[in-house]
């Protein structure tokens, strides 16, 4: 007979393939599955998950701090924006202040020249006035002289010795009065 075991112990040729997928041996796997997960328990929930833990808080408290931050300068622009805003607003109230005095002053300035200028065309006027006056009057002495010189020449002219020099003077300026 030929031996087909290649060297095999007697015996062997029963044996299943897969040491695992024996079930007899099958309770001592799972003492050991057992055990295996219980240290693995023991390592996590006593060194890794405290760890993770300590991460995840650590990195809670970051991004909350970082959200603090993040708010308390949000607040500061936001008072930065209104004292800016207010700040505008009241140059602006001081700007119209001042044009509003430069515009009073050179309104009392343009008054004042206004004045000035009227007191100066109103003794001008005066002046001119009375020139006027003046020379309606010497015109009107230079008319009446001349009239009574016409009248005194066409009497003369018409009626020689007729009329003397006084009483064509009273009839001219009678005429002349209207």
């Amino acid at each position: 007979m030929a031996d087909t075991s290649h060297g095999a112990a007697p015996g062997a040729e029963s044996a299943p393939g897969m040491p695992q997928l024996d079930f007899s041996t099958f309770p001592n796997q799972i003492f050991w599955l057992v055990v295996t997960l219980v240290i693995l328990y023991l390592i996590l929930s006593r060194v890794a998950l405290p760890r993770i833990a300590t991460v995840l808080a650590e990195r809670q408290g970051a991004i909350q701090r970082d959200l603090d931050k993040a708010e308390e300068l949000k607040r500061t622009a936001q008072d930065a924006e209104d004292a800016y805003n207010k700040a505008l607003a009241d140059a602006r109230s001081q700007a119209s202040e001042i044009v509003a005095e430069a515009k009073a002053d050179i309104q009392k300035d343009l008054d004042k020249a206004i004045a000035k200028a009227d007191a100066e065309i109103a003794a001008k006027a005066a002046e001119s006035e009375k020139a006027i006056q003046a020379i309606r009057d010497s015109a009107a002495k230079s008319v009446a002289e001349v009239a009574q010189t016409a009248t005194a020449d066409i009497v003369n002219a018409v009626m020689p010795n007729a009329a003397d020099a006084k009483s064509i003077k009273a009839a001219v300026t009678a005429r002349l009065k209207g």
